[in-house]
């Protein structure tokens, strides 16, 4: 083979999308100050070559970014309408607003419908409890009325702590679905059986290691064989597959061995605490991407193809920190849309970096700093804390990307951030005398202050699409 190629064919490696893992997705979420235009990030999945989506709602403007564009996507049902899903009427009209109306030759090849988000998790204290299972047997039983639920399926992506193992034997073969919600999780799972539904749960190797200084770090990645965890003369590397094989388990002793799965989230952060940083991504990502192109299973689901949606494609500075700061950089590219580290969709192991988001148009190029003329410097305290309850200043937590900062960087910092959330209004950077706006980049080495995004283009949607949308509903309205 010859080291040279014609620089046509040079252009065309360099411009193809990379190739990429059967049943790869991504999640793209929206908790944003200044979000990244819908056009935007379709346009960004496609020149990576990402051919699934799962998003956290069913936004029309996200729905018509992604229509026409073959990306196969699953829309949601956020956990405050769920009490409202519980009403047949309003399921189906639901289905009617937010997938039939997409349903056709240039929409959104919808195939999935996201019914909550996780809505089991104790810390809600039982609030969708009791909502959720008939939400889904609404939503699926309108999906099927309507003519199209063989296609398109109702799911509920549920956090792993739905299921565990015994303190007495914590081990994948052991697990079953929590006790408080044994009996609901068995008519779930038969639920998703009668209708040809995935069970969708979401696996976060990175939470096992956080706040757990005796968690073994090299559990949480795929290139680690230390203190692996012996069951039944299996030998578990990790715990992803672990976590995984609990649910199977799980699954068996509620007689639904077979039903398939699909993981709804898994990701790494990359700030907002120690073990949270470009370098173990990059790892994470790596071991995952190589095992799922190797279709290697696991061990109690061997020799299997996975489908698995990342989380996620970029960072949202607006997510609630009550989990911990790292929920604020979830993200495989930065809010802008600039790749944060070289990562292979094929799982060949060839290493690259994605292709970031074309044409973002920023605000003006300018930061708000700590005032070195500022005496009243009693005041500062209560002005960084203010900035930091409205703005994200999580980058500045111990062992975090801003954390070297000295006093004035850090106030520095906090101040930006603001001006920065409030689109760069004067009265932001104003902090009772202490701030001042400049136009010199304060940033310091790896800690970036930011500048966003331009909100009038965030807020922008595809005319044409959403034309071509709205043809299709009018033409629907008079059927």
């Amino acid at each position: 083979m010859t080291a040279a190629c014609g620089f046509l064919a040079c252009l065309l490696l360099v411009a193809l999308p990379t190739s990429m893992v059967d049943g790869l997705g991504v999640n793209w979420g929206t908790m944003a100050t200044h979000r990244l235009p819908p056009k935007t990030i379709a346009e960004l999945l496609q020149d990576n070559g990402i051919k699934k989506v799962k998003i956290f709602d069913a936004d029309p403007s996200s729905m018509s970014a992604l229509a026409g564009t073959g990306i196969e996507a699953m829309i949601a049902i956020p956990n405050g309408m769920l009490a409202t899903m519980n009403d047949y009427d309003a399921a189906k009209q639901w289905v009617k607003k937010n997938v039939t109306r997409f349903n056709f030759d240039g929409g959104v090849d919808i195939k999935y419908v996201a019914v909550g988000n996780e809505p089991f998790l104790k810390s809600y204290n039982d609030s969708f409890t009791n909502v959720t299972f008939p939400a889904l047997k609404n939503i699926q039983n309108a999906l099927n009325e309507a003519g199209i639920g063989d296609a398109i399926k109702a799911t509920v992506p549920l956090n792993a702590d739905v299921y565990d193992s015994p303190a007495s034997n914590p081990v994948p073969s052991a697990g079953e679905f929590r006790a408080d919600i044994r009996d609901l999780m068995a008519q779930i799972v038969e639920f998703f059986s009668l209708n040809d539904a995935p069970f969708t749960v979401n696996i976060y190797p990175f939470l096992s290691l956080y706040g757990n200084n005796d968690f073994p770090i090299d559990f949480a990645f795929f290139d680690g064989t230390s203190a692996p965890v012996v069951d039944n003369g299996v030998a578990y590397t990790n715990v992803f597959d672990a976590n995984f094989d609990t649910l199977v388990s799980a699954l068996r002793k509620a007689g639904f061995g077979d039903l398939p799965i699909v993981v709804g989230e898994v990701g790494w952060p990359t700030d907002g605490d120690m073990n949270a940083n470009v370098a173990m991504a990059e790892r994470f990502y790596g071991g995952l991407l190589k095992r799922l192109a190797a279709k290697s299973g696991t061990p109690l689901r061997p020799n299997t193809e996975m489908e698995v949606y990342l989380f996620g494609l970029v960072d949202e500075d607006a997510k609630s920190v009550a989990p911990g700061n790292f929920e604020r950089h979830w993200g495989l590219f930065t809010y802008d849309g600039r790749p944060k580290f070289a990562i292979d969709f094929s799982g060949q192991g060839q290493n690259g970096m994605p292709v970031g988001a074309k044409g973002v148009q920023y605000l003006p190029t300018r930061w708000c700093a700590l005032n070195p003329a500022a005496t009243d410097l009693g005041k500062l305290a209560d002005n960084v804390n203010f900035a930091c309850t409205y703005a994200d200043c999580t980058a500045l937590g111990g062992g975090c990307s801003c954390d070297a900062l000295d006093a004035w960087g850090k106030a520095s910092y906090a101040f930006n951030a603001y001006f920065q959330a409030q689109s760069q209004n004067e009265e932001s950077c104003y902090f009772q005398g202490l701030a001042m706006v400049t136009t010199q980049n304060i940033s310091q080495g790896s800690c970036n202050f930011t500048i966003q995004i331009a909100s009038s283009v965030a807020s922008t949607t595809h005319l044409t699409r959403l034309v071509v949308l709205w043809l299709a509903i009018a033409a629907e309205l008079l059927m």
